[in-house]
């Protein structure tokens, strides 16, 4: 079985080919990327979410395509389909795809692309499996040197919990999927097996720097035009503060474990994740 992996380069997608190579020869790996000369180690073939005419003739042999979304928000929709329909064409057999935790629910504003792609792909009578992946807990642990240095963690989730998980685990979750039986058109609703709140991510900084780093909930109007004079693009500012909005709304929360299950092991715990962004 041929397993091709559209972003492979991302990420996410580097860390699926790093769990793929525990479980599956390298031999029956496909990367699908932009720019094939940055991958070692796995066949590479070009692959761009925008260019429809080349994409039937890249997933030619391919068994198990994960297709891992678009980075572009509101250009996914229309570039998933161009891969399912591809898909379709080229014969693949099974679509596994990276959706979004509770996407016919949630109110992020991430979901509606997501639920489309859903859609086309119960749509398109090929074998499907979706993931949907929670909040990586990088999303905030990214953030940890930069509120460090101002002395104080900034959001707008409130008391909001996140059931967040670290990408490798998300990645775990993609390889097992791939390569085993049993998962055919079914959904996950994948999260971490903790859920915190903001301030307590705080707490956690706090405690392993020895350094008081508290939590400051701001206005979602406000922490975008904080975000913004860091430099972040208008949209991206925007989006951040209501991605954490929603997460106050409890949209990030999930306690089904379904993550921990798929791949056999507790999740990354927020202290592994918070010890990981200050070394």
């Amino acid at each position: 079985m041929k397993i091709g992996i559209t972003g492979a380069t991302g990420q996410l997608g580097n860390l699926v080919l790093e769990q793929l190579s525990k479980r599956a020869a390298a031999s029956n790996v496909v990367a699908l990327v932009r720019s094939p000369q940055k991958v070692e180690g796995f066949e590479a073939r070009a692959f761009d979410y925008e260019k429809r005419e080349g994409l039937a003739e890249a997933l030619k042999g391919i068994d198990t395509l994960l297709l891992i979304s678009g980075n572009e928000i509101g250009k996914r929709a229309t570039q998933h389909e161009n891969v399912i329909n591809a898909a379709k064409e080229a014969g693949v057999q099974r679509i596994v795809y990276t959706s979004l935790l509770k996407a016919d629910t949630s109110t992020l504003n991430l979901a509606g692309e997501h639920l489309a792609t859903e859609k086309l792909l119960k749509d398109s009578g090929i074998t499907y499996t979706i993931l949907r992946n929670g909040w990586y807990t990088e999303n905030y642990t990214g953030s940890i040197p930069g509120a460090v240095g101002a002395g104080a963690f900034v959001g707008s989730a409130g008391n909001g919990k996140i059931s967040s998980a670290a990408r490798n685990d998300y990645a775990e979750a993609a390889a097992v999927v791939l390569t085993k039986e049993g998962h055919e058109n079914k959904v996950y609703e994948l999260s971490g097996d903790e859920s915190y709140t903001l301030e307590t991510l705080a707490e956690e900084i706090s405690k392993q720097t020895g350094k008081t780093i508290p939590y400051q909930n701001l206005p979602e109007e406000q922490y975008s035009k904080i975000l913004k004079g860091l430099g972040l693009p208008d949209v991206f500012a925007e989006g951040i503060a209501s991605w954490d909005v929603s997460a106050s709304r409890g949209d990030l929360y999930d306690e089904g474990k379904t993550l921990s299950k798929l791949i056999g092991r507790s999740t990354t715990t927020l202290s592994e994740s918070v010890k990981g962004a200050l070394g």
